[in-house]
C-alpha cells in the first residue's frame, strides 16, 4: 500500500453501515452531524474534522432522490452532492458507449436514467431487481447477451441486508447471465476501482488520503484498499464473524460500528 498522507477525506457507505432499510444505526445521525464549534477530537462528529466526506453507495434499489429523502427522515445531515452511487456510475457508462440498455432494475431507480433511450435495447443493465428476475425476464438479457449486447452489472454483490435477515444480491444473477452467454461483466460499482476513483474526483484527494467506512468485506474495504485507501470494517449491517478473514491485505481497522470509526479517524487519523 502506498505511502500515507494526511487525511482529506472520508468514504462512508450507507446501507448497512448508516442505517438498515428504514432504521438507522445507533448513535450514527450524532456521529455524523455538523457542529458550529471549532473541530475538536472530543466532539465524536465527523463533520466537524477538516475532511471532506463522500457517501458511496452500490445501492440500486431507488433513485438518489428517493435515497436521499429517506436519509433525511432517518436524521442524516446529508446533501444531495455529496452522494455518489453505482447508477450513477452505471449512466455515465450507458452515455459513454452510447447504447440502449434493457434495464433490469427496481423501477423506484428508473428515475436516474431519464433521458436514456431504451428502445430496441443492444445492452443489458443489471442492478438489484427482484421483480425482474424471473424466466422471462432473464431470458430476454441471455439471448440479447448471446446477440452482442454488452453485459453491465452495476455491481455484483453476493448478498445484502435487510429487517428480516441477509438476502440475495444482484452478483448471482449476473454469474447466471455470464455462465449461460459466456460473457464476462463490465461491473461498474464497488469493488472497482474506477467507482472509487470517480467518488474522489472534483475533492483534490488523492486514495492515499482517504478512509472508506463500510460493512462489506470485499466490496467496501477491498475494494477501497486496492485503490490505495484506508479501509475500516463495521461489525453492522451484512457483516457475518471472520468477515476480516475474507481479503488481504485484511481491513485497516475493524471497529463494532460507525460512531466506533468516527472515533477513531477523530482521534488517529487527523
Amino acid at each position: 500500500m502506498a505511502a500515507r498522507r494526511a487525511l482529506k477525506a472520508v468514504l462512508v457507505d450507507l446501507s448497512g453501515t448508516l442505517h438498515v432499510e428504514d432504521s438507522a444505526v445507533p448513535g450514527a445521525q450524532e456521529a455524523l452531524k455538523r457542529q458550529a464549534a471549532p473541530f475538536s477530537v472530543s466532539s465524536g462528529r465527523l463533520r466537524s474534522a477538516p475532511v471532506t466526506i463522500r457517501f458511496v453507495t452500490n445501492t440500486t434499489k431507488e433513485c438518489k432522490r428517493d435515497l436521499l429523502e429517506r436519509l433525511t427522515k432517518l436524521g442524516f445531515d446529508i446533501a444531495e452532492n455529496e452522494i455518489f452511487t453505482s447508477l450513477t456510475a452505471a449512466r455515465n457508462l450507458l452515455e459513454q458507449k452510447q447504447v440502449r440498455p434493457l434495464l433490469l432494475v427496481d423501477n423506484r431507480a428508473l428515475p436516474d436514467f431519464t433521458g436514456i433511450a431504451t428502445d430496441d435495447p443492444n445492452a443489458v443493465v443489471i442492478g438489484l431487481a427482484p421483480e425482474h428476475f424471473h424466466y422471462e425476464m432473464m431470458n430476454r438479457a441471455f439471448r440479447l447477451i448471446l446477440d452482442g449486447a454488452p453485459l453491465i452489472a452495476i455491481h455484483k454483490a453476493r448478498y445484502f441486508k435487510k429487517k428480516d435477515g441477509l438476502a440475495l444480491g444482484p452478483g448471482p444473477f449476473v454469474a447466471g447471465l455470464e455462465y449461460a452467454t459466456d460473457a464476462r461483466a463490465t461491473v461498474v460499482g464497488k469493488p472497482e476501482k474506477t467507482f472509487f476513483l470517480e467518488a474522489l474526483r472534483g475533492t483534490d484527494c488523492a486514495p492515499e488520503e482517504a478512509v472508506m467506512i463500510g460493512d462489506d468485506c470485499r466490496d467496501d474495504v477491498g475494494g477501497a484498499q486496492n485503490v490505495g485507501m484506508r479501509g475500516i470494517l463495521v461489525r453492522t449491517g451484512k457483516y457475518r464473524p471472520a468477515d476480516e478473514d475474507k481479503i488481504n491485505p485484511a481491513p485497516y481497522l475493524t471497529c463494532e460500528n460507525f460512531p466506533e470509526a468516527v472515533e477513531h479517524i477523530l482521534e488517529r487519523l487527523l
